[in-house]
């Protein structure tokens, strides 16, 4: 008896087997692991943690400009979800007043919010203005403005 002729059913069976488990494993309905997408309820109370460099007050005051339908509370016991961030300005250097007459800042801001009672964060955006005219302002309004988008109506 040749080799070939044990081998071959051998790996016919192996690549059955193979295409049979992954077959039933693509069918498998979601895992646990699979993040469920949640909403932040409108009229929700948020509290905005200090932030470096205040960059809390211009999410706050996004926040109201952009009539997000959120109550902001001044206490995190006191809260539902509660928003965290860090931001950074590169100011404008010498070189880009001088030649390009801007003084414009580029800005970079990232901001998530955490379900308090759950820890679960249902919500995550950055933003990153190259040429903005009011700074973290606009940094500020970018993020409210998203948070908005990703309330349920």
């Amino acid at each position: 008896m040749s080799i070939s002729k044990i081998c071959k059913p051998a790996l016919l069976t192996c690549a059955l087997v193979g295409f049979a488990v992954i077959n039933a494993s693509a069918q498998e309905p979601n895992s646990l692991a699979t993040p469920t997408k949640k909403f932040i309820p409108p009229g929700s109370r948020v509290f905005v943690a200090p932030m470096k460099d205040g960059f809390d007050t211009y999410v706050i005051a996004g926040i109201i400009k952009k009539k997000v339908p959120v109550i902001v509370v001044t206490s995190r016991e006191r809260a539902d979800y509660e928003i965290t961030g860090i931001a950074e300005s590169d100011k404008a250097g010498w070189a880009k007043m001088l030649f390009m007459g801007s003084s414009q800042s580029a800005e970079q801001a990232s901001i998530k919010i955490v379900e308090i009672k759950s820890e679960e964060v249902v919500f995550g955006y950055s933003v990153n203005k190259g040429n903005s005219v009011r700074g973290k302002q606009s940094a500020g309004e970018a993020c409210a403005k998203h948070m908005k988008e990703s309330i349920a109506k």
